[in-house]
């Protein structure tokens, strides 16, 4: 055995670098840009001293980080802001109201961070500007019934129930949309005649930046998911609250404005895409051969599992069977939640990569071959558990049966995140203050270990701006 990385090693430092790549705060400062009175936000010019007043609001897991960002740029010619994001020690300017909004259910802080909103919003006239900083997560974090008859405990059972049962990130934002007085671009027109720049770290996929955080400041698109279609399909009816139910089949009155959208830009950060991108850059830069697998993103899980596997192996294959492999996938499979335990997607994708592997290993072309898989949240939380993710390999269900872990029970529990923690496979990184959904990178080879290559491969791409 040589002085090489080992393939586990390398599939954490592939994720870490990728995670680096996407970092939010540094996104906004170089999105956002004062000079003198010229402030610039990405291609659009506003001269500071004929503003009114700039504000900003802040939504989502990245949301800390992009106000911090921002308010560091803008300095005292931010007249206030709001930002509702993750529990959090938030060093930021008394210019801020600061709201720990709930995730991945409303809470409290929540409906006051939306409260807070409207207050500022009210404020800002047609030569205001307003930068909103949205990001994933941002769905819980500010929200506001349409009906005045929907408690808290009803909004917090409606996401419960949706998030649970299986649908995508655009179905379950397509009810959402339907009993939310802030969705589908309803905040922005509480400032209906500000200047209104929206920046985005996104985690949906590319286009579809009108779900992140359910589209707060943007309409959704015409060819949007049908809210009854959904609800018939997951058999939605009776398991959500009656007065939820009650408003998605009211008309909504307070439809997005649309006559206002020229005075509305947004414009996305960050994104899945980049993060796969680096993850190959770096993948790369080892040596290893690789492809972006960009049609594995929302399958089922059990499906999606599948298809990781089999087109590493394919991969493998394909390279002449003496090579370093790597498959790079992202995005968020379907995961419905079947047991109590703790777990999130990330962590059960890595257990059902475990369970084809060993599914491989009769194929005598494979049985020596090394494969690990590593799945994890760019956000650095998976579900209900501490873990962003977790990193399986050929060898994860053999030691777990040397420590009378029965795999299947913890699958079957939806309790994945307990199932690594014991083997110390789980991947910690505490929250991120990014999001750009879940990164899945597998690894194969004849050795689990090998040289790191000395130069980058030639013709290998550089990572895109």
């Amino acid at each position: 055995m040589d002085d090489g990385l080992d393939l586990r090693s390398a599939a954490r430092e592939i994720f870490t670098e990728a995670l680096q790549s996407v970092d939010a705060g540094r996104a906004v400062r170089e999105a956002v840009r004062l000079a003198g009175s010229r402030l610039t936000v990405v291609d659009q010019e506003f001269d500071t001293g004929a503003c009114s007043a700039i504000y900003a609001i802040a939504v989502g897991k990245a949301a800390g980080s992009m106000a911090v960002a921002l308010d560091s740029v803008l300095g005292d010619e931010l007249a206030g802001g709001v930002v509702s994001t993750v529990p959090t020690e938030l060093h930021i300017s008394n210019r801020w109201r600061v709201f720990a909004g709930g995730h991945p259910t409303p809470n409290e802080a929540s409906l006051a961070a939306a409260q807070a909103s409207f207050d500022l919003l009210r404020q800002a006239d047609a030569s205001a500007l307003v930068i909103f900083l949205i990001s994933g997560g941002g769905s819980a974090m500010l929200e506001w019934p349409r009906s005045a008859q929907t408690t808290l405990a009803e909004l917090r059972e409606a996401n419960r129930v949706l998030t649970s049962c299986g649908a995508t990130i655009a179905e379950i934002n397509a009810v959402r949309r339907h009993f939310s007085a802030v969705k589908g671009g309803k905040l922005s027109d509480h400032a209906p005649h500000a200047h209104q720049v929206t920046l985005i770290i996104s985690d949906t996929n590319q286009g579809d930046e009108a779900n992140v955080a359910s589209g707060l400041t943007l309409v959704p698109p015409a060819a949007a998911v049908d809210a009854a279609s959904v609800i018939e399909r997951y058999k939605l009816a009776a398991r959500l609250p009656q007065s939820i139910f009650q408003t998605i089949n009211q008309p909504d009155t307070r439809a997005s404005e649309h006559n206002v959208r020229s005075r509305r830009r947004h414009y996305v950060l960050l994104d899945n895409e980049r993060a796969m991108k680096q993850a190959a850059a770096a993948a790369h830069a080892r040596g290893f051969t690789v492809e972006i697998e960009r049609d594995i993103v929302e399958q089922p899980i059990v499906e999606g599992c599948r298809m990781l596997v089999s087109r590493l192996l394919d991969l493998y294959v394909r390279a002449g069977r003496g090579q370093v492999v790597c498959s790079i996938s992202g995005g968020e499979f379907a995961c419905p939640v079947r047991g109590p335990g703790l777990g999130g997607r990330n962590v059960e994708t890595a257990l059902r990569c475990a369970f084809e592997m060993t599914g491989q290993a009769h194929r005598s072309d494979f049985e020596t071959l090394q494969i690990v898989a590593l799945s994890a949240g760019t956000d650095g939380v998976d579900g209900n558990s501490p873990a962003a993710g977790a990193l399986s390999d050929s060898t994860t269900l053999h030691r777990a049966h040397t420590l009378n872990l029965d795999a299947q029970n913890f699958l079957d529990a939806s309790d994945a995140y307990t199932f690594f923690a014991n083997l110390g496979d789980a991947v910690m990184t505490g929250p991120s203050g990014t999001n750009v959904r879940d990164l899945r990178i597998m690894l194969a080879s004849k050795s689990s270990r090998f040289k790191v290559q000395s130069s980058r491969p030639e013709g290998a791409s550089d990572l895109e701006p």
